[in-house]
């Protein structure tokens, strides 16, 4: 098990992590989601060994992770931190980069070892080449098949698919952490992508200058955000006071609704001014104002501009909103 108690670090004067205890089982991934600056890649740091903490502990199973106060080289064998830079070995191929650590004293498992893992990236094809024949996002899928290489007891990723196109990264989430689950490896993932959150994570974090404001699962997380700063890391969001949509539940409490939530309805009091169109695949995304405020909704076509529509959320959903903010 991971244990965080109650950990807090600075640079100087400046703390980046503010009292954050949480405990994840052996096997579980966790997701850390936030804005930019409140504080993932310094949590994985800190659970790495990186930092000396000001105050707190941490712990994975019976045993402390000190930092480099400690220990001369930081970091702890039975775990594997993949930082946002991939520290690749450029004179040996990859192939080589991603055996780099694993014992010679068993070359063919060392060798299968290694092809299971090219396929899991996908680079299979690539093997023999040099790091700086590759893209960014093929280094990054080698350091991360080299993260993975010697099973770690606690794997740390920090935004692992960062510099990978589009198109490759649903297949290589999948990939990856299927090998995970797997192998029984305890994984916390830092990212502001919202899939690595929902469709991964057994518990998702969600941080805000340097404090966890929300720990829970990521399905609750999404549809009981409780916040607006949580509920804008999925997402376009909307706050909207009840009574707008539903006069007849006599409340004036506001809910967030994100932008697939809103739906056409002719019969809603909630009207909106059109003032643009924006193309996102299987949908439009629509922007409008209501009283001065900006609104977003999902239309299945583009709607002109100052063009009125009267929307509103599922009953059901408002009432859900409302049960869990009381």
């Amino acid at each position: 098990m991971l244990e965080v108690k109650d950990i807090s670090f600075g640079f100087s004067q400046h703390p980046v992590l503010r009292g954050i205890s949480f405990s994840l089982d052996e096997g579980q991934i966790l997701s850390v989601i936030g804005e930019s600056g409140s504080g993932k890649s310094t949590l994985l740091k800190a659970l790495y060994g990186l930092y000396d903490l000001d105050r707190g502990t941490i712990r994975w199973s019976d045993k402390k992770i000190l930092g480099p106060a400690y220990n001369l080289v930081p970091g702890e064998e039975y775990i594997k931190y993949l930082a946002q830079d991939f520290d690749l070995m450029p004179y040996i191929s990859v192939r080589e980069n991603i055996g780099k650590h694993l014992s010679n004293f068993y070359p063919e498992e060392k060798a299968n070892r290694i092809s299971e893992l090219l396929e899991i990236v996908e680079l299979s094809e690539h093997a023999e080449k040099k790091p700086g024949e590759l893209s960014g996002g093929q280094q990054q899928r080698v350091a991360l098949a080299r993260a993975m290489a010697l099973e770690p007891e606690l794997l740390l990723l920090d935004e692992p698919f960062s510099h990978i196109d589009s198109f490759r990264t649903s297949a290589l989430r999948r990939n990856l952490f299927s090998f995970i689950r797997k192998k029984g490896i305890t994984c916390v993932i830092a990212s502001h992508d919202s899939v690595d959150a929902l469709s991964f994570a057994d518990k998702t974090l969600v941080m805000k200058n340097g404090e966890v404001i929300r720990e829970d699962h990521p399905k609750k997380v999404y549809s009981e955000p409780e916040t607006y700063y949580t509920a804008s890391l999925f997402g376009e969001v909307n706050e909207i006071q009840v009574s707008q949509m539903f006069p007849e539940l006599h409340t004036e409490k506001t809910i967030f609704a994100y932008a697939n939530e809103l739906q056409a309805d002719e019969t809603s009091p909630l009207k909106i001014r059109v003032k643009a169109s924006y193309f996102e695949g299987g949908y439009y995304l629509i922007r409008g104002l209501h009283q001065g405020k900006t609104l977003f909704f999902n239309s299945p076509n583009p709607i002109p501009a100052e063009q009125i529509v009267a929307v509103r959320a599922p009953i059901d959903l408002v009432k859900k909103r409302l049960n869990a903010k009381d």
